[in-house]
């Protein structure tokens, strides 16, 4: 590869589809505008691979530079933020709030969650200890001023990674994928407001449950939501319903400190007829799956994949023969399409800083898409639709209630995700 492994998903940009992500956190109290700012423009100092804006080198290929702007803090407005512009000073990465919340904005060409929650735990850790004094911090906080490791700057050679083959690969067959409700939002130019609800699980009794049918968080909600869809579905013979399931994949590759986002997906396919079969039943089929596919020689066949496309955008000769195979060979939008697909990045250690935050809610584009974060006492789950038809979440919530599981659900919400702006040849 000839440039920063962050660039690349930058060529498969579109007007609905910007690749960005928000994290919603709200606190016990409302947000102090002045502390924020100081907090996060020092946070920031910790992360300079995160302090970047996007370029165009001599051969049309995007670079990342530094920047050294102050990083924004905005207030909330009901619009999207536009990521890299002159009004946030081309930075990728920004902050707004209203009242006792907190959005943080980011463009996803340089992390997932996993990345980004380092950045989101050191900035409310100045901000909380600013306000409240000091706190315990979470075993893995990065502090402002402490030493950046090489480690979170770690590539994988894949010439250097085994080669043989899975013992398992996924066989994907067709999937029910809700294709008219995609094609009504994506060809639709005036269609932008997409929608999500904040659904909150008591988090004892939702692990409790998990773990007396001998399920995880994963995969309980894969089969609440083959209920849903199954049953919010017309059912047809020639297809099935599936699940997809994000996997972080930075050990298997030796990477496991890298801020990057090491993610591919796992799939739990099943059968109509299979709505018919309790939880208990349904969670074993998935959990079954996913330990097929968690073996780290899919791992390695995912990360030749995504390297040798990478290599192939660098070989072509101007931006728009970059973008135009970017999009075409994209690793992620190639891979199987699912019904549904569940983002779960696993139990988050906020330290002290627990007791002042009230919920937290990751935010992205998709259809039928579960984000998942777990704090101490509740798991909350971002429930994401493109249209105003609430008819799968009256669905989901009703599983819910027939299994006994207590929730509380929010009204529908606009996402606002961020857009892009990039820089064009001249």
């Amino acid at each position: 590869m000839a440039n920063n492994p962050d660039v690349y998903l930058l060529y498969e940009y579109s007007k609905k589809n910007a690749f960005t992500v928000r994290y919603k956190v709200t606190l016990s109290e409302s947000v102090d505008e002045e502390l924020l700012t100081q907090a996060a423009r020092e946070a920031i100092t910790r992360f300079p691979y995160y302090s970047v804006k996007v370029g165009l080198d001599e051969g049309e290929n995007y670079v990342l530079l530094f920047n050294d702007s102050p990083l924004p803090v905005l207030p909330e407005k009901d619009e999207r933020l536009m990521l890299g512009s002159e009004k946030l000073s081309g930075h990728l990465f920004a902050l707004t709030w209203r009242d006792d919340t907190i959005w943080f904005n980011w463009a996803h060409c340089s992390c997932g969650a996993f990345g980004a929650l380092f950045w989101i735990k050191t900035t409310l850790y100045q901000y909380l200890t600013k306000k409240y004094g000091e706190l315990v911090p979470p075993a893995d906080l990065k502090k402002v001023g402490s030493p950046v490791d090489d480690a979170e700057y770690a590539i994988a050679d894949p010439d250097n990674l085994p080669d043989d083959d899975p013992l398992k690969r996924y066989e994907e067959g067709d999937s029910n994928v809700g294709i008219l409700q995609d094609y009504l939002y994506f060809l639709n130019p005036f269609a932008n407001d997409i929608y999500y609800y904040q659904v909150e699980f008591d988090s004892k009794a939702f692990m409790d449950y998990a773990k007396k049918i001998d399920g995880s968080p994963n995969s309980v909600l894969a089969a609440i939501m083959l209920k849903t869809t199954a049953h919010h579905f017309q059912k047809r013979n020639d297809q099935h319903i599936s699940a997809k399931i994000a996997c972080d994949y930075r050990k298997d590759i030796g990477c496991d400190k890298a801020y990057r986002d090491y993610v591919r997906f796992l799939h739990v396919k099943y059968d109509w007829d299979m709505e018919e079969e309790s939880i208990e039943r349904l969670s074993q089929r998935a959990r079954g799956a996913i330990i097929a596919q968690m073996q780290p020689e899919n791992s390695f066949e995912w990360y030749r994949a995504l390297v040798e496309t990478q290599r192939e955008i660098d070989s072509q000769p101007d931006l728009k023969s970059k973008t135009k195979y970017a999009t075409d060979h994209s690793i992620y939008r190639s891979d199987s399409r699912d019904t549904y697909m569940i983002s779960y990045v696993g139990r988050t250690d906020w330290g002290g800083m627990a007791k002042y935050i009230k919920s937290a809610f990751t935010i992205t584009d998709g259809n039928l898409m579960l984000e998942v974060n777990a704090l101490p006492d509740k798991f909350c789950v971002t429930f994401q639709l493109l249209s105003k038809d609430r008819k799968p979440l009256d669905r989901f919530c009703e599983v819910l209630l027939e299994e006994g599981l207590p929730f509380t659900v929010s009204d529908r919400l606009i996402r606002y995700m961020p857009d892009l702006v990039l820089p064009e040849p001249k």
